[in-house]
This record gives structure tokens, C-alpha cells and sequence, in this order.
């Protein structure tokens, strides 16, 4: 695995934290020597900021300022949010992660995206998002199958947060989570040790960061028997997705992984622990 690179200026991201999405810039942003202008604070938190491509918490100027957009949050998000002209300007959906580049004037929506063009702001130090049209092609691939498989994780992780599990949202996001880590499974089929070419590229690191967000289900044991319903993601993956599990780990163990990583999966593991105890 090569070795991290020198920064360079390149990104603005606004976005709730933590955010195991986010990594997917941040990852790569070490592996391609891109600084990042991380801003932002708990899901809870971002009613009390103003969006904006100077993201910031509130000021009472701000608060009575009518020029800014007041809007309602969307799922996940609790009361209005102030969102600026020119943030809705930049990002149309009006959603967070939102990237800006450096002189405010473009946003860059969906956390794919955001990595994507943190790749290409560090082409020239690593090649993240492959080494020609066929390899960056395949990388997309593996992309493009993630956003299927996120979009039953995030309507699933929703869920989590309520008092009953619908079976059928825990259903479809059990088969989504197998079909995914199944391709991954065979991705890693031959002897390869990574995903696309012979070093860490943009679906490895998008792999990391989509198990990682997932794995949060482990944590909810207690809620889901609620539903009479168990944890998606086993506490031992390794009979099931042998490959992927050992490249997810040596991954994890990667100086441009485990800054975002270990803190996380700590923290994991003691909320994994705790709700056993008191399931």
C-alpha cells in the first residue's frame, strides 16, 4: 500500500458528523494529499446552523436575517433549517454532505461525488479513481452498486431510530446487504487484493465506508427484538464473506483509514457490548 502524500488546498464539505459517508473524502483525501475543510456538527445540531457555503453555528443576526431561506428539515433532521440562497443555489436537493469549491461558487452534492472529486483534485499524487477510462469505468461500477445497497441501508438505519422495526424494511435491507457484500465477496475472488487494480482506489475505499455505516445495526439489538427481529450484520462475518471481511479489516488498519476508523468502530463495539448487557 503506498505511502500518504503531501496536502494541497482543494475542498469545503459541510456535512452532519460523525458521518461514516464523509470518510469516503476524507480517506481519500490522505491517500491524494488534498486538504479538506471539514465543517459541522450532530444531526441534532444543524438546525442551530446556517447553510451555507460559510457554514457556521446561527448568530442572532443571522436568525432575523430574511434574506436567508427558512426550510423545513428533511428525515433525520429536526425543526426548520436555514439554508442560504446561494447554499440551494450551489446544492438544488438542499441536502448535506455538501461540498463547495474553495471560492464558494460550486457545490458537489452525494457523497460518491464528493469523493470523486477529491480523486481528481489528487490524480496527480494517487491514483484513486484508477489509472485509465477502463479501471476508473470498473471503479464506477463497484460505485454505482453501492448507491443501490445505500439506498435500503439508509431507509433501514431510519428505521433503527423508532420504536419498531417494520419487517419488510428489515427484510429488503437483509437481501440488499447480502447481494452487495456477495459482489464484494467476488470482486476479491482470484487472489486480489483490492477491488480494482493493484492498489487502493475509490471502490475500496467506498466498501469501508458503507460496511462501517452499516455495521451500526449490531448496536441494536435490543430495539430490533422489539420486532422479534435480530441484527443484519453478525458480530462474525467471516464464514459468510471470508474476503471481504479480511480485506475490510486490513483496510481499517491502513494509516489512511484508521484516523476516521478506529475512533469509530471503539465506539461501536462498546455501544455493541452495552446493549447486549442490557438486552
Amino acid at each position: 500500500m503506498s505511502e500518504l502524500t503531501t496536502h494541497t488546498v482543494g475542498l469545503r464539505i459541510f456535512s452532519y458528523l460523525p458521518n461514516p459517508r464523509i470518510w469516503k473524502a476524507t480517506i481519500t483525501a490522505r491517500l491524494c494529499g488534498v486538504e479538506i475543510d471539514l465543517r459541522g456538527a450532530k444531526p441534532g445540531e444543524l438546525a442551530d446552523w446556517l447553510w451555507d457555503f460559510d457554514a457556521r453555528p446561527l448568530t442572532d443576526a443571522d436568525r432575523h436575517d430574511d434574506s436567508d431561506t427558512e426550510r423545513q428539515g428533511r428525515v433525520g433532521f429536526q425543526g426548520k433549517l436555514h439554508k442560504t440562497d446561494a447554499f440551494l443555489d450551489a446544492h438544488p436537493f438542499g441536502t448535506v454532505p455538501a461540498a463547495f469549491s474553495p471560492d464558494g461558487e460550486i457545490g458537489i452534492f452525494e457523497s460518491n461525488s464528493i469523493m470523486r472529486t477529491v480523486a481528481r483534485l489528487g490524480e496527480d499524487r494517487y491514483p484513486a479513481y484508477g489509472s485509465d477510462p477502463y479501471s476508473a469505468s470498473r471503479i464506477d461500477s463497484f460505485l454505482d452498486a453501492s448507491l443501490v445497497f445505500a439506498r435500503d441501508s439508509q431507509i433501514y438505519l431510519l428505521e433503527l431510530g423508532g420504536e419498531q422495526m417494520p419487517a419488510e424494511v428489515h427484510r429488503r435491507a437483509a437481501e440488499s446487504f447480502d447481494t452487495w457484500m456477495s459482489g464484494i465477496e467476488r470482486g476479491l475472488s482470484h487472489g486480489r487484493l483490492f477491488l480494482v487494480g493493484d492498489e487502493i482506489t475509490l471502490a475500496d475505499v467506498c466498501f469501508v465506508c458503507e460496511l462501517s455505516q452499516f455495521s451500526r445495526d449490531r448496536a441494536a439489538g435490543r430495539r430490533l427484538a422489539r420486532s422479534g427481529l435480530e441484527p443484519i450484520v453478525a458480530d462474525d462475518l467471516d464464514p459468510l464473506y471470508p474476503r471481504a471481511t479480511a480485506h475490510y479489516r486490513r483496510l481499517c488498519a491502513h494509516a489512511a483509514f484508521s484516523p476516521d476508523v478506529a475512533p469509530y468502530l471503539e465506539k461501536l463495539e462498546h455501544d455493541v457490548a452495552r446493549s447486549k448487557e442490557t438486552a
